[in-house]
């Protein structure tokens, strides 16, 4: 199946999100409460909603997105992969996104493509467009849809292979399939201090790229084709 689809109909992408804001102590009282009850058991005793705010951007209610990069392979006679990335303000990132997948993806016959997309992107990204108040782009308008009729495609899912309580991390992934691998700088967990300590968007940028590339890498090797070379990746 997965060698049926043509590359060219595939966006490949990865989002990094973080807090709302830098500190507990900027949200609300309400938020505060909130965030509060959110993670309780999550929590349970080990931590104060204070100190677990940290990992606040892993839900799209207390986050917000800081990068998407995207990837697709050009229509050309040689293999060309080009990236490119949207950073800084959320609302505008989403609306440039949103602009991307209307005037070049919009086809009945194009793919989103990340891994655990399905758990955590594609709704991450669909939520905050909501949040803004913003219309969802078809490719992320999901009510209604049948299963085979959401044009969503997922790494994580692929390889599963049916196994629905197997969870592979993308960096895992990549190593078993001898994909160089994408995490060579900071990791997930570094992405709020880089933010907001930092303030080193480009460096979350170029991460945030890489993962992309190895997305579009793990597809390649699941259809036995030859990774890409350097030289066939071009970062706009």
């Amino acid at each position: 199946m997965i060698s049926k689809i043509g590359l060219q109909n595939l966006l490949f992408l990865d989002i990094e999100t973080v807090p709302q804001h830098e500190d507990f102590s900027q949200l609300d009282q309400n938020l505060q409460e909130l965030y509060a009850k959110k993670t309780q058991y999550l929590r349970r005793d080990e931590y104060s909603p204070e100190e677990y705010y940290d990992r606040a951007g892993i839900w799209a209610e207390f986050g917000k997105i800081i990068c998407i990069s995207v990837g697709y392979f050009a229509e050309r006679s040689e293999r060309e992969f080009r990236t490119r990335s949207f950073y800084g303000d959320e609302k505008l990132l989403l609306e440039e996104f949103t602009n991307l997948l209307n005037d070049h993806f919009s086809n009945r016959n194009h793919l989103l493509c990340a891994h655990n997309g399905k758990e955590f992107d594609f709704p991450f990204i669909a939520r905050r467009m909501l949040i803004h108040g913003m219309s969802l782009p078809e490719k992320l308008n999901l009510f209604g849809k049948k299963p085979w009729e959401v044009p969503h495609l997922d790494t994580l899912e692929l390889w599963k292979f049916g196994d629905y309580k197997h969870f592979t991390s993308l960096k895992l992934l990549t190593s078993v399939l001898k994909i160089p691998s994408p995490k060579d700088d900071i990791d997930g967990s570094q992405v709020r201090d880089v933010f907001y300590k930092e303030k080193d968007i480009e460096r979350i940028v170029v991460y945030c790229e890489k993962d992309v590339i190895a997305v579009a890498q793990v597809i390649l090797r699941l259809r036995n084709e030859d990774l890409l070379k350097d030289h066939e990746i071009v970062h706009k």
